[in-house]
């Protein structure tokens, strides 16, 4: 299998492959909402956003949720809101009330949860952040959610809601399971305290802008992929997606070799790599001279051919 022949696939076959590659759990997060939504509807940006701002944005995301599901994606992580927002001023504190039972209460996401059977859940600390503030009626709204799509059953959606840390989080599910049951919890009953059902640890993880991994507490290992699109989240497409989904599952799947089995040409292709790019970081970049933009920098060198990808 190759890119170009995988990018070609019926979307179908695109999600068979990625099934039976055992890629179930994705992380992600989408960035840059406020970005594109002035890029791409300028004449809008200029007014007052709160109706016209979620509404389209609210439609992007459920593209981009069917656009993973339909390419065989099982359960997303999407966090969404950090407690950090809530320190934001009054004008962004408007926006953030409405926007904060959206996705729980908006007719579109409600149809979308319905056609595509979807279970929703809401993760994260999120009464120690809400209750008592004026956010607080998004609990209900969240515990409504669940239930309403509990019987949902085909693809899982966790939202997450101030999901930075789940420290305190673990210790007062340590202590209750403790007092219940006598002993410590395992680590996936921690983890379904926390998420409200199991998720296992997650395949990929889709960011953007800067590299940064964050809200994906317990299930993080270390294993995840990780890819980062310079462009924010919304415009993310199919042919993107299969492209991470392609080097997931086939280009970074080298076969683990001793040292003694490399070949000599192994050995001198490995060291011209290293050669060319002994001071390359992945990750650096530079700032627009605004001062307002951050750009990640081309920084790997290849000395030879990399192909398409051929298995």
């Amino acid at each position: 299998m190759n890119l170009e022949t995988f990018q070609n696939l019926p979307t179908e076959s695109v999600a068979r492959h990625v099934r039976e590659g055992g890629v179930s759990v994705c992380v992600f997060p989408v960035n840059g909402t406020r970005r594109w939504f002035a890029l791409e509807h300028p004449q809008l940006s200029s007014r007052p956003p709160a109706e016209d701002y979620l509404r389209i944005a609210g439609r992007r995301h459920i593209e981009l949720y069917k656009l993973f599901f339909d390419h065989g994606i099982h359960t997303l992580l999407t966090p969404i809101f950090g407690p950090d927002i809530l320190e934001r001023g009054q004008g962004y504190r408007d926006l953030l009330k409405r926007g904060l039972v959206w996705f729980a209460e908006n007719e579109d996401f409600r149809e979308f949860y319905d056609a595509y059977d979807v279970r929703v859940r809401v993760y994260g600390e999120t009464r120690r952040y809400l209750h008592g503030t004026p956010y607080a009626d998004a609990l209900d709204a969240y515990e409504a959610l669940a239930r309403r799509t509990a019987h949902h059953d085909s693809c899982r959606l966790f939202f997450g809601v101030c999901a930075h840390d789940a420290a305190l989080a673990a210790a007062d599910a340590s202590v209750r399971f403790h007092t219940q049951h006598g002993r410590l919890p395992e680590r996936h009953e921690l983890v379904t305290a926390f998420y409200g059902e199991y998720v296992a640890p997650p395949d990929l993880f889709v960011g953007s802008d800067r590299p940064a991994v964050y809200d994906m507490p317990l299930v993080s290992t270390g294993h995840e992929d990780l890819y980062f699109t310079v462009s924010p989240s919304p415009y993310l497409d199919a042919h993107t997606l299969r492209a991470i989904l392609y080097d997931h599952l086939y280009a970074r799947r080298v076969r683990d070799a001793s040292y003694e089995a490399l070949s000599s040409d192994d050995w001198q292709a490995l060291g011209e790599y290293y050669t060319l790019n002994r001071s390359a970081v992945l990750g650096l970049g530079r700032r627009h001279e605004s001062g307002r933009f951050w750009y990640p920098i081309p920084q790997v060198r290849l000395p030879w051919a990399s192909g398409d990808g051929d298995d």
